[in-house]
């Protein structure tokens, strides 16, 4: 089976400075993956390297079997690549149904035509409010963005990814920023997404990565110390020494 993403070698450095170093990855379709490791090992940077806001100083990217090393973001969603921020970046005075419509069109490349009411696109309309639906915000449709709470904008972003059809979706700390009674919920509808939808994220909170992902790949230093289950990461003694600091406890 071909991966939903691969990695050989990727590196960026900055001059002398390293921030990933060789790091290879593969993501078979359907894979809910985790990307964990201390602050500074090089996490968000290879979400950037994957994504293409940043292009990688040595190595390559796949995607479903195609390199994209050197494809601009907009030519990677283009093939189904999808990603969140540890900071949202939304529209507050649309609704989460106007965002998600407009998100919709844009994908169909028809956004030029957003100067028709929303109401005249009944077909997007029908396609955004299944996407709300999965993720619990109907009630929340006609809401100004700028008013709900934080954990459903965090959820909304994800709606806006979602509106791109992606095949591949990367979240950068999705639970940022939200009450821990919270985000054990945001997870449980990331969960929920189609099984079809292959999801790499980033997450500092343990008890969700060990409960979310299937496995788990551990950054340090910009380089893989090692990846596995969570079970095996649990029980390595490296992980427990750089991150989980139990060496110390121990």
């Amino acid at each position: 089976m071909t991966p939903a993403l691969r990695t050989e070698r990727l590196s960026k450095r900055w001059g002398s400075f390293a921030a990933v170093s060789d790091v290879g990855l593969v993501l078979e379709p359907g894979a809910r993956h985790a990307l964990i490791g201390p602050n500074g090992a090089g996490k968000t940077t290879l979400i950037n390297l994957l994504s293409g806001a940043l292009a990688p100083t040595d190595g390559d990217v796949w995607l479903h079997g195609e390199r994209v090393t050197r494809l601009p973001q907009h030519a990677r969603v283009k093939r189904g690549l999808a990603r969140t921020f540890q900071i949202n970046t939304l529209f507050p005075a649309l609704t989460p149904l106007e965002a998600i419509v407009l998100a919709i069109c844009e994908r169909k490349g028809v956004a030029a035509r957003w100067h028709r009411t929303v109401a005249s696109m009944r077909d997007e309309i029908d396609e955004a409010r299944t996407i709300l639906a999965s993720l619990r915000l109907e009630r929340d449709a006609d809401t100004p963005t700028a008013q709900l709470a934080y954990g459903r904008q965090r959820l909304l972003e994800i709606g806006l990814a979602l509106a791109t059809r992606p095949k591949l979706l990367l979240l950068d700390e999705p639970a940022a920023g939200i009450p821990t009674t919270e985000s054990a919920d945001l997870f449980e509808v990331i969960a929920r997404l189609p099984a079809d939808v292959t999801i790499l994220f980033i997450e500092h909170d343990m008890d969700l990565v060990f409960r979310f992902a299937a496995r788990i790949t551990v950054l340090v230093g910009g380089r893989i110390l090692t990846e596995g289950t969570p079970a095996e990461i649990a029980a390595d003694p490296r992980v427990k020494e750089v991150y989980l600091g139990e060496a110390q406890h121990g």
